[in-house]
């Protein structure tokens, strides 16, 4: 029997990115239906689409509509088609008119910290980050909510609210995003596998399947083999 592949994939995101939560679904359902044929690392790498943001965040049809140049209409066309894609996936989207947009440095530092420890507990934390914003509507900018989220994710809840009060991990969490800018990632999600292979967007599962599936049979087959 053929040994799985080994992949390394980055998952570049934000927590406030709803292609971003669409993205991490589909690539989790595309790997579970690759079981046995590739073994995958995910390491979630940070990226900020508000940094500027204060921590009280701010209205989101607002913020949208001025950073886009949409009308009302348009932006809740798009939400329809974000709730669509994400309920096909199992993942409930409730942003509407009143929802908030709020800074994710803290959420950041707090997932660098949870990969410290394991990326298996990075994901939980991840994903626990991902449901507290997009289905719940909660504040992922204010440090208590953060502090349990992380408990809901596994993680020592002490320990989380002493990383977050420290500023613990700022200085990675801005060398990493730096890292990806400079190799040419201004959206996201951007997911590369194995360092040279990028699979922009949220796409579907199929499609996330498909890339990997070509990607895996690259790894396997020797340099000597492909000239």
């Amino acid at each position: 029997m053929t040994a799985p592949a080994q992949l390394r994939i980055d998952f570049v995101s934000d927590v406030a990115c709803p292609w971003c939560a669409i993205g991490l679904a589909s690539l989790q359902q595309a790997l579970a239906q690759l079981d046995g044929t590739v073994q995958a690392e995910i390491h979630l790498q940070p990226f900020e689409l508000n940094p500027q943001l204060q921590p009280e965040g701010e209205d989101a049809n607002e913020h949208l509509m001025r950073k886009y140049g949409m009308g009302e209409e348009q932006l809740e066309a798009n939400r329809a088609a974000i709730r669509e894609r994400a309920a096909a996936l199992g993942f409930a989207f409730n942003m509407r008119k009143g929802s908030r947009i709020y800074n994710t440095f803290d959420a950041h530092r707090l997932l660098h910290w949870a990969e410290l420890d394991s990326r298996d507990r990075a994901l939980a934390l991840k994903q626990a980050l991902l449901r507290a914003y997009f289905t719940d509507g909660k504040n992922v900018a204010e440090r208590e909510i953060l502090v349990g989220i992380a408990r809901e994710a596994g993680l020592n809840a002490d320990e989380a609210r002493r990383v977050l009060e420290s500023g613990e991990y700022a200085d990675a969490v801005r060398a990493q995003e730096r890292q990806f800018q400079q190799a040419g990632i201004h959206s996201v999600p951007a997911t590369i596998v194995n360092g040279q292979y990028l699979i922009s967007g949220g796409q579907p599962p199929e499609v996330f399947e498909q890339a990997l599936r070509e990607i895996a049979t690259a790894a396997r087959t020797p340099r000597s083999a492909m000239h």
